[in-house]
């Protein structure tokens, strides 16, 4: 832990708006404590930031005082980059003020705005653009690092919907970023993740959708879980943009929308969001809810922000995870494999996900931004979670292994990786996008400062 003094500290705390965490502080350990249980660090200082100004000064001071620093927005970070030991977290969860331009269809939001704020903010208006399937996820990594969610198809990735940002970098300047100002920035910012300094607000790209949709979730049998993924392949092909779907193939909770004789057994649900005319949201989604015998299907209308809020109780702040993630295109190749997968979860808690892609996100052309995989048609993501650390190293190695089952060349997805390892980094951009991603990281942060992140050392270091 590092020592400083009380006039070195003081200055701080008085240049600040915001407020100066310090470990005897009665706060310290809740505001040290993030989503992700399996990272349990203690940072020397940790600073909420109200505004430009207290993240200017603590990007200063962390560079001065040679600290490591992590940058937080909404604490999701699945390897546990929002916060560090012995560093500095900067913390920007107080600065979530969102502003909507419904006459334009954007929004400027603050970098420690959650889903949920976004939401309410846009469906004001009627507005919306892909968020996270979990509400109470930061915008700012999610963005920064792609983005898939409920509108991926008919919208594209959050960051195709990303048309400038505010950003400080690590020699303390405050930048804009635009399609005409510093656009090589932009374009590292749409996908390259916190690389290249402390995204402080974002403007977006909004879209017509809601306040109603059709949405929901169906749920099969276990045993039909390669029945249902081949079913699913097929249900899939040609279907509109409006339509997002994904498979879950977990245990069956004990909720009470379920039959009490399937709970604590394997379970396939099949979720999807129409955010085309509600009134033919049940055709669209009829193919996905006749793939074998159903035990429960409560797909209906429903607000769109609710729809955005479903799976929200099943990823509680505090336990243990563990995510990695695979882009793949054949899914009647790889059904007996993920089916396999899912006969062999450590817990109750481990799922093997099937996100089906496509529509307007691979229509966006592979260079025009740095997220790095735009041309297959699925992605699996595995959860791996426990209470607590009792059996976690089990459900990390077996993590590895489902997504080791699609093949070694499987490209991943940034927001979905469970470490920051350079292989892990490395094969979630092809080689002339990390290329050009080291050249701007070369110019914005050469000592890489922001290197709590899926990280991209610049050519010097």
């Amino acid at each position: 832990m590092n020592s400083f003094g009380d006039a070195t500290l003081g200055e701080l705390s008085q240049a600040l708006r915001g407020e100066l965490i310090r470990p005897d502080d009665p706060r310290y350990d809740e505001a040290r404590s993030i989503w992700n249980a399996a990272h349990d660090r203690r940072p020397a200082l940790i600073v909420r930031c109200r505004g430009v100004a207290d993240v200017l000064k603590t990007v200063e001071f962390a560079r001065s005082e040679g600290l490591p620093l992590a940058v937080r927005g909404g604490g999701h970070s699945i390897p546990g980059f929002s916060t560090v030991d012995g560093g500095i977290v900067l913390d920007l969860s107080p600065m979530n003020g969102i502003r909507v331009d419904p006459v334009n269809r954007t929004a400027v939001c603050q970098g420690g705005s959650l889903w949920s704020d976004v939401d309410a903010e846009t469906q004001a208006f009627g507005l919306a653009l892909t968020g996270g399937l979990v509400s109470t996820t930061g915008i700012g990594g999610f963005t920064l690092g792609g983005g898939i969610g409920w509108l991926v198809r008919r919208c594209g990735l959050t960051c195709d919907n990303l048309i400038a940002a505010d950003i400080v970098t690590a020699d303390g300047q405050y930048l804009h970023t635009s399609e005409d100002e510093r656009p090589e920035l932009l374009w590292a910012l749409r996908g390259g993740g916190g690389n290249f300094g402390v995204v402080t607000s974002m403007e977006f790209r909004l879209h017509e959708v809601g306040p109603t949709i059709f949405g929901g979730l169906v749920f099969y049998p276990g045993e039909y879980a390669e029945q249902v993924l081949h079913g699913y392949r097929k249900a899939t092909s040609g279907i509109p943009d409006e339509l997002t779907t994904l498979v879950n193939m977990t245990t069956a909770p004990p909720a009470p929308f379920l039959p009490e004789e399937v709970h604590g057994k394997p379970i396939v649900a099949v979720g999807g969001m129409w955010s085309g005319r509600p009134e033919d949201g049940d055709a669209a989604t009829r193919p996905f809810r006749e793939l074998a015998p159903v035990i429960t299907d409560l797909f209906g209308p429903m607000p769109y922000a609710a729809q955005q809020q479903l799976l929200d109780p099943l990823y509680p702040r505090g336990i243990f995870n563990y995510f990695r993630s695979a882009f793949f295109s054949d899914l009647d190749e790889a059904a007996a494999a993920l089916a396999r997968e899912h006969a062999r979860v450590p817990n109750a808690m481990s799922e093997v996900h099937v996100h089906h892609l496509g529509g307007a996100m691979g229509r966006v052309p592979a260079d025009a931004t740095a997220f790095g995989t735009r041309d297959r048609e699925f992605i699996l993501n595995i959860v791996a979670r426990t209470p607590d650390a009792n059996g976690y190293p089990e459900v990390v190695a077996w993590a590895k292994g489902a997504t080791d089952a699609l093949g070694a060349d499987a490209a991943t997805y940034v927001n979905f990786t469970g470490e920051g390892s350079e292989d892990r980094v490395r094969a979630a951009y092809p080689r002339g996008t990390y290329e050009r991603l080291v050249t701007i990281k070369d110019k914005y942060d050469p000592t890489n400062l922001f290197r709590l992140n899926q990280n991209i050392p610049p050519s010097a270091g």
